[in-house]
């Protein structure tokens, strides 16, 4: 069993510090905070022990530290943890730059210890099926995909929406990595990329409580277009934004040689899953494959776990992270100096988890 050690007590710590009750190779043991009275109110709740971040890193009982910081600190306390003598598993994104996320990697590898980091929905029931599909060759080769993550932002509903709008945030790095992660696992690596952005709002007015009325200037893009050149050969297309009303896009959809494949929200577990094959006239749904169909938040912690045991390569890894923050970065850049970007890094595609497994273990 692990033992973990969760900072950072905001609104995503809930789903995480119930874990432990899909996956029992998981032990939470304590939480902590900068408010501490918040870590005491979650410490409370989930009856496990509350500490100031520091007690947290030098409990030598504490085998990965799970970082739900916010993103500015993702790196910071990341690299505390791993000097620490801890393994790591973030929340999304690894970092705010490359540069950042290398000196984690750089530092676990230095210290032994791994990084992981989210999203996991990739490895929920709708896309493993989907991978399984596209693996056992239903649609042929993949020749192309679409993602899009089409909003007008959070200002109108939650409740201290500002930092969407500073650097760290924007749709692209808000919501890139699900659907990034979501094309990488079904698709490999990515070798290059160009892109567009704009701020087409510069100023923001917030109409959720308990900010109402107050104004929020926009610092990074809020409409990113990414064309992505796949190492396999296929192209895709993602726009994320936070610049428009209404749309009925697809979430993605990945298109083969033999059919199409309508991927789920990769923000979720679940389905749908649908398939049209070459000559039918007509979308089938396939029933999912594989469990974690609902929200199954902390199945790359387990997975990390699992992984530390038998030695295998964990699949929610810190490489995969990093190449999707490269990916971000680079879209970014190419718009700002109208180019074509080659990237420096090169993720494995995480293998896809075995069918039959009893729920909440993930080796045999």
């Amino acid at each position: 069993m692990a033992k973990i050690g969760v900072v950072g007590c905001g609104h995503i710590s809930g789903v995480y510090l119930k874990s432990p009750q899909l996956f029992p190779i998981l032990e939470i043991v304590a939480c902590a905070d900068l408010d501490l009275a918040r870590a005491q109110a979650k410490a409370q709740e989930h009856q496990i022990r509350a500490c100031t971040v520091e007690e947290l890193l030098a409990d030598p009982e504490i085998d990965i530290v799970v970082n739900l910081t916010i993103p500015a600190a993702h790196a910071e306390v990341g690299q505390a943890a791993l000097r620490a003598g801890k393994h790591v598993y973030s929340e999304k994104p690894l970092a705010l730059n490359t540069v950042d996320g290398q000196a984690l990697l750089e530092l676990a590898q230095a210290q032994g210890r791994r990084v992981g980091c989210a999203p996991d929905t990739f490895l929920g029931g709708g896309l493993q099926t989907c991978r399984k599909l596209i693996d056992d060759g239903w649609i042929g080769e993949p020749v192309a995909a679409t993602a899009f993550m089409m909003s007008h932002g959070h200002e109108h509903w939650h409740p201290s929406p500002e930092f969407y709008y500073q650097r760290g945030g924007g749709p692209m790095f808000d919501m890139g990595p699900y659907y990034l992660t979501a094309l990488v696992s079904l698709l490999g690596p990515v070798r290059r990329v160009t892109g567009s952005t704009r701020i087409t709002f510069p100023e923001r007015t917030i109409t959720s409580q308990p900010k109402f009325g107050q104004k929020v200037q926009v610092e990074v893009p809020t409409h990113v277009v990414g064309v992505l050149d796949f190492a396999s050969g296929a192209i895709g297309n993602i726009i994320t934004t936070f610049d428009v009303w209404a749309a009925e896009l697809p979430r993605i959809e990945i298109y083969g040689t033999e059919g199409t494949l309508s991927v789920p929200d990769p923000n979720t577990f679940g389905g749908p899953v649908r398939l049209r094959r070459a000559g039918s006239s007509e979308w089938h749904e396939i029933p999912l494959t594989h469990p974690y169909t609902t929200n199954s938040r902390g199945l790359g912690v387990a997975d990390l776990a699992h992984a530390l045991r038998s030695g295998r390569p964990h699949r929610a890894s810190g490489e995969l992270a990093f190449h999707v923050l490269e990916i971000m970065e680079a879209i970014h850049l190419a718009s700002d100096e109208g180019c074509h970007v080659e990237l420096k890094s090169l993720c494995d595609r995480p293998a896809p988890l075995p069918l039959g497994m009893q729920p909440g273990i993930l080796d045999d």
